[in-house]
């Protein structure tokens, strides 16, 4: 079962269980899902869900610090149910040092050395861990990489 299918079961699942909050959480995924899918003219595979849910969790993130700094605590707990839901969603992410070592392994892989490769390690390393990491940490990850 696809990834797109068992998000379409979820929202099923939460309609027939009455939990408002999680089917609005499923419908706005699928709109998403839909809108990209329209926009494009393609058929979404599972890496490309995986990348719109990451774009989707980071928008809650990013919503969660501004309603944070306003001081609006109910939008903070209904942006964080949210972003538990959608989590729900990606596979199981790399560790830090995981991550480190993935990157390791490409840049020694291209030979690139200094800040001036970072965006040919950048396409190498999006394309092997689209989905099993967050980009923010493999940013960093290849920074430290370059600069030894």
């Amino acid at each position: 079962m696809s990834l797109k299918d068992q998000i379409t079961d979820d929202m099923k699942t939460a309609m027939r269980a009455k939990d408002s909050a999680r089917l609005l959480t499923i419908r706005g995924l699928l709109a998403a899902l839909k809108q990209k899918e329209v926009d494009e003219r393609v058929t979404l595979d599972d890496a490309a869900v995986v990348s719109i849910i990451d774009k989707l969790i980071k928008q809650r993130k990013d919503s969660i610090a501004q309603f944070g700094t306003a001081g609006r605590t109910d939008l903070v707990d209904k942006e964080t149910a949210e972003l538990q839901v959608l989590e729900g969603y990606l596979p199981k992410r790399l560790s830090a040092d995981e991550v480190n070592a993935e990157v390791a392994t490409i840049v020694a892989e291209l030979g690139a050395s200094g800040p001036g490769d970072m965006g040919k390690v950048m396409g190498a390393v999006k394309t092997r861990l689209a989905g099993k990491a967050e980009m923010g940490l493999v940013s960093a990850a290849v920074k430290l990489a370059l600069s030894k």
